[in-house]
């Protein structure tokens, strides 16, 4: 498995997609490609059959790019790296810091495509993924993007953390719709990986990405947590997947319950006035939520 490190020095578990199951799901998205491109030079050859061949042949160059190239390109930006042929196969594009990607990422990696792909008939994507330590072609290079697994096995995945008890239900009032899926990922890879990170970097990260969630909330960090941002992040998490918990029938088909890390309900023994209120640097290792010395 090879890890993603964010700017932050936080280690996302992300698995990079391998080789075979990319190539399927990109044969997924050009047979897709390619059927509605027949349909649309089949509809243009009916409407411009007054047109020179002049014309026809500009209409048919106009419609290969906007279908084979600019085509992909929208689906991937609209679904944030999810085509077709990549939800078929448990697949997305990420940023290389494991954030959802843009405009600006998909068009890279459709305009490198069209070469390395449409071109070469996927050999030169063939050979720089299998070169890459990541699997990454040579569009991913360029857009600073990568491919990885998305369906994740439950078993496997990290445990998040619980929150001290007493935070448990005390963010059920707050608006969690707009917080993106990158940050969530970010926040989530955090929790599980925290114990491995030396104390200052981990709470600095636990304080940058609080206060990230704070700002998509509108609500900021509460007093008595801003020196525990990693039990504010718990909390939050737990809030979030006690929700999805509630809409169970709505992920019956997969999606974010296929993806999600399990988390762990709050424990029921009471946490240490040293603990919650002012823990000590040495127990910031062993919790996680404790600020560094």
């Amino acid at each position: 498995m090879s890890e993603l490190v964010t700017g932050e020095a936080v280690a996302l578990e992300l698995r990079p997609a391998k080789l075979p199951s990319r190539a399927l799901a990109v044969v997924i998205d050009l047979i897709v490609a390619v059927l509605v491109y027949i349909a649309v030079v089949i509809g243009l050859v009916a409407a411009t059959s007054s047109l020179d061949d002049a014309a026809q042949a500009a209409m048919s160059v106009a419609a290969f790019l906007l279908v084979l190239v600019g085509g992909p390109i929208a689906v991937e930006t609209l679904s944030q790296g999810r085509s077709l042929g990549k939800l078929a196969f448990g697949l997305r594009v990420v940023r290389d810091d494991g954030g959802p990607v843009r405009f600006r990422h998909a068009l890279v990696r459709g305009g490198v495509g069209m070469i390395e792909i449409l071109m070469t008939f996927g050999v030169v994507a063939c050979v720089a993924s299998l070169v890459s330590e990541r699997g990454r072609r040579l569009g991913d290079v360029f857009a600073g993007t990568l491919v990885v697994r998305e369906r994740i096995p439950v078993d496997r995945a990290g445990v998040v953390p619980p929150p001290p008890p007493e935070l448990a239900g005390r963010f059920a009032e707050l608006d969690l719709s707009a917080v993106p899926d990158g940050l969530w990922l970010a926040v989530r890879q955090y929790l599980t990986r925290m114990h491995q990170l030396q104390p200052q970097v981990s709470w600095s990260m636990a304080s940058r990405l609080a206060a990230d969630v704070a700002a998509r909330t509108g609500v900021a960090v509460p007093p008595d947590l801003q020196a525990q941002p990693a039990a504010f992040l718990a909390a939050v998490v737990h809030e979030r997947q006690s929700r999805q918990a509630r809409q169970q029938p709505r992920y019956e088909g997969g999606g974010e319950q296929a993806v999600a890390p399990v988390i762990a309900p709050p424990v029921a023994a009471p946490v240490s006035e040293k603990n919650v209120k002012a823990p000590e640097p040495p127990q910031s290792r062993s919790t996680g939520f404790a600020p560094p010395a």
